[in-house]
């Protein structure tokens, strides 16, 4: 606040005030008016004024405060970035997937870093942005990609805190100014119901019921690598989703709302019943050491062969998901429902007091008079290709092993 007080010929007002590269903060004095004389003001404009001169110099100011603090500290951008990586993956409020960090690293290390890193993070707001989205329009990369790239900057920026919580850089974004990129026509690639029929045709094992369940579900490939034996229904119709999957790695689902049942079609659950066979526990598809199989290992050494060996357009797993999704909403399955069964949260309160979601018998039903959209091969279901007591290749051989599980 200040103290008033009487200095020389003139009431003064005195207080503290914080300065960039010093630890300490130090006295100031400003004059108020005359003892006497013209000029001479009373006691409530005396203080009044004082109070006045203090705001306006900032020593009352969050913001001043901050940002001397923050250049007292003088933290360059690549040394918060360091702190930050590290702590949103340790943190115990939704610390971040190991993909997503790796993910975040790379574009550290290889845009972000070498152009920013040894800039003080104080000086790091929207100009520097302009510069980074300049370069990366340069290097070609998409509107998606630059967009994907930006956010750790600004999460580097917002991690600082002071001793209350507060950013000590605050930063008013403005894309504008930066000249983001508009995000349009994102390229979701999504299989047909014939592609998805040829895919199993040509292969056979393990990856014919993965890409079945995928197309027939709608899981996520981690929660489908994920999904262990005891967690299928007797009848092989539900199957319980409580993990998922990252490099290998067990963890929790993506969101809360991918703990959920998923019901399968009759036929697919017969195809599931002879895949699993004898087996008790375990994961579905495993390794020979009873690990989880990892999606990247399946995808470049059996499922990019395979589209490129029959002539498809390179996709993800999740064009499987989104075949799924049509699916459905080509049969009027009731948004909720869809919602629920991909692992989505609800939209409305509307959603939250729907019960379709925990009517067991309402969802098979559902499962049941929807179908798959695309043919199981009938061997798959009736004959014998390999599906059955010895299915799975890969099966462990002990019906116990131990995991080292991610919380």
């Amino acid at each position: 606040m200040g103290e008033v007080q009487r200095h020389g010929k003139f009431w003064t007002v005195r207080f503290r005030l914080d300065v960039s590269e010093q630890e300490k903060r130090i006295y100031h004095r400003v004059k108020i008016c005359p003892l006497s004389g013209p000029g001479l003001l009373t006691r409530p404009e005396i203080q009044r004024r004082a109070r006045e001169i203090v705001d306006s110099c900032g020593a009352n100011s969050e913001e001043h405060f901050n940002q001397v603090q923050g250049m007292s500290l003088g933290v360059t951008f690549r040394e918060q970035a360091k702190w930050w990586l590290e702590h949103v993956q340790t943190r115990n409020r939704k610390p971040i997937r190991a993909g997503t960090a790796e993910g975040w690293k790379y574009c550290l290390d290889k845009w972000i870093l070498p152009a920013i890193g040894d800039i003080p993070l104080s000086q790091v707001g929207n100009l520097t942005l302009k510069g980074l989205v300049v370069t990366m329009k340069k290097a070609g990369l998409s509107a998606k990609t630059i967009d994907d790239y930006i956010q750790p900057v600004k999460m580097v920026v917002g991690s600082l805190l002071n001793e209350g919580g507060e950013p000590i850089y605050p930063r008013k974004w403005n894309n504008e100014f930066i000249d983001m990129p508009v995000v349009e026509n994102q390229r979701q690639p999504v299989f047909t119901g014939e592609e998805v029929s040829n895919l199993l045709n040509n292969c056979d094992g393990f990856h014919r019921m993965l890409y079945a369940l995928k197309a027939g579900s709608g899981l996520r490939i981690g929660e489908a690598l994920a999904v262990r034996v005891e967690l299928v229904s007797r009848d092989r119709r539900t199957i319980e989703i409580q993990k998922s999957t990252d490099r290998g790695q067990v963890g929790p689902t993506k969101t809360r709302a991918g703990v959920r049942f998923v019901d399968l079609d009759s036929s697919l659950a017969t195809m599931l019943d002879r895949f699993i066979g004898g087996r008790t526990s375990g994961f579905l598809f495993s390794t020979t050491s009873g690990r989880p199989m990892t999606r990247q290992n399946i995808m470049n050494r059996h499922f990019n062969p395979l589209l490129e060996k029959l002539g498809l357009e390179r996709k993800g797993y999740h064009a499987f998901r989104r075949f799924r999704v049509t699916h459905l909403r080509e049969n009027q399955v009731p948004e909720d429902l869809i919602r629920f069964l991909l692992g989505h949260k609800d939209r409305t309160i509307t959603d939250k007091y729907s019960k379709l979601k925990a009517d067991g018998r309402f969802r098979r039903a559902v499962a049941e008079q929807v179908g798959l959209g695309f043919e199981l091969p009938a061997s798959a279901v009736v004959g014998n290709d390999g599906l059955g007591a010895n299915v799975a290749p890969n099966a462990p051989k002990i019906d116990t092993v131990e995991l080292s599980v991610v919380a």
